[in-house]
């Protein structure tokens, strides 16, 4: 039997139990896929449709044809995790948080794509039309090498030989190892001089030197799922322009760094001192446009690169290149940023990727403060409509809740809070590789009875752009909306 695909086509619309609009499952979003039996009939204005993996009715006059950009900054801890729907309904994953056993909650970009594809779609495959890595951060890939690494075949319900990506593409900057050193391979005249590029080049470095430098740790280990699905790899830079396979009428996504410069006769990236300088500093950043609506995504960017990027840019006489209606923040609002750059994107909304327990007071509150100061204003009715600025860390609820009994399954015996009763846990801190043990008092504990995840959904139909997060008093969405600057 034929199924019908449908778009919500309002704000926001109620998915009911049933056609008598009594009671509510959930909240549907502008532009949610619903798809019903094409022999469906409505019932008092209702159509019988599957979304978000739930089954109810909606009202029929909320379902329209159009398509939307679609943008979700997942709440993966500490790093960074966006899935992108184009209007044509391709899909682009770019970083994914630290891999999951590295997680306080245990799940990262991953699980979210997982859900979408197995849930919401209700496919038995995961189909990515590009796999990005902004940088080789661990707080970055580790989701991406969780969807593709048969290690991780249990926490999946698509199974990772299953997730079928296209191309993965990477800034070209590698963990390497020469001995026991672990680097980014040599440095010429102030150049980093050993980029990596395709598929080819990648199994070659995981197994053989080139002038005594070899792939290294995860990051090589990741490499290798790559290599073992035989996916399609390319490095990104400024000289690569526009993703071609992207382009459609009105729908482009366009590189602007890392900036590659030419080192005899081979590519290179200037040296921006250390390690951590460098792997962030040459993220790879992408401007994506629907119609009048231009989106930065700048993975970590620092204060140096910014610098560069807008020194190269303006070289060009092309500054204007930067500027946005939204900006995902430059290194989870790390302070090592340039407030002349901001000043340049001057986005309507900011989205800030934070995470829980790290050690590095992300968001900082200068950035926070220099990200609405350099957004761009727009003021209705003595309100303001934008600048916004979203953290998926402030956008994560937990509900809580003291125990008060502790029951037996196999006798039916309770324990309450007069009996000494302890609990072992194993403690992870965001981006650990090794969980601490301890030992507390069972009672004096906090019960987690639910958490919703600070979620960021970025919508737009080329002209409005919504944003919208979860509510966790009613489970429905808070929702801003402006229009485009361009």
């Amino acid at each position: 039997m034929a199924k019908v695909k449908r778009y919500i086509n309002a704000d926001t619309v109620k998915l009911y139990v049933a056609a008598d609009k009594k009671k509510t499952i959930a909240h549907l979003l502008w532009g949610d896929r619903v798809t019903y039996e094409s022999t469906a009939r409505a019932t008092n204005g209702c159509l019988k449709v599957k979304a978000r993996g739930r089954e109810g009715y909606v009202e029929k006059e909320f379902l329209g044809t159009e398509k939307l950009l679609e943008l979700y900054f997942i709440d993966v801890g500490q790093g960074d995790g966006v899935l992108i729907k184009t209007p044509d309904e391709k899909h682009i994953m770019i970083d994914g948080g630290y891999k999951r056993r590295a997680q306080q909650s245990g799940k990262n970009a991953a699980d979210f794509i997982d859900w979408k594809f197995a849930k919401d779609y209700g496919m038995k495959s995961i189909e990515l039309d590009a796999m990005i890595a902004s940088h080789n951060d661990a707080d970055h890939y580790g989701g991406l090498w969780d969807l593709i690494n048969p290690a991780e075949e249990k926490e999946m319900d698509i199974p990772t030989d299953k997730v079928n990506v296209k191309k993965f593409y990477h800034a070209g900057v590698a963990w390497m190892k020469k001995g026991s050193s672990r680097n980014l391979g040599p440095v010429k005249d102030k150049k980093l001089t050993l980029l990596v590029e395709d598929l080819a080049d990648i199994k070659s470095l995981l197994k053989n030197e080139r002038d005594g430098y070899l792939l290294q740790g995860e990051w090589a280990s990741f490499m290798q799922c790559l290599v073992d699905k035989d996916i399609p790899c390319e490095r990104l830079s400024q000289k690569s322009g526009h993703l071609k396979e992207f382009e459609k009428p009105g729908f482009s996504i366009k590189v602007l760094s890392p900036i590659e410069v030419d080192y005899n006769g081979k590519p290179a990236y200037n040296n921006l001192g250390s390690h951590s300088f460098n792997t962030n500093g040459h993220s790879v950043t992408l401007r994506v446009d629907y119609k009048a609506v231009k989106i930065m995504l700048t993975g970590d960017l620092n204060a140096a690169s910014q610098q560069r990027i807008m020194e190269f840019y303006e070289a060009a006489d092309n500054t204007k290149v930067l500027a946005c209606d939204v900006a995902k923040s430059c290194h989870h609002g790390s302070d090592d940023c340039s407030f002349e750059f901001l000043s340049h994107l001057g986005p309507g909304a900011t989205v800030i990727s934070s995470g829980d327990a790290e050690g590095h007071c992300h968001p900082r509150p200068s950035i926070v403060a220099a990200s609405a100061l350099t957004g761009h204003k727009q003021i209705h009715q003595d309100k303001v409509v934008t600048p916004l600025i979203y953290s998926t860390e402030i956008s994560r609820s937990y509900k809580l809740g003291s125990p008060q009994e502790l029951k037996r399954k196999d006798n039916g015996e309770s324990l309450f809070p007069d009996t000494e009763l302890s609990v072992t846990y194993l403690e992870t801190n965001a981006g650990d590789l090794n969980p601490a043990r301890r030992t507390k008092s069972f009672w004096d504990k906090k019960i987690v009875g639910g958490i919703i995840y600070g979620l960021v959904n970025v919508r737009t139909d080329g002209e409005t752009i919504l944003c919208a997060t979860m509510s966790e008093k009613s489970n429905e969405w808070d929702i801003k909306k402006f229009k485009t600057r361009f």
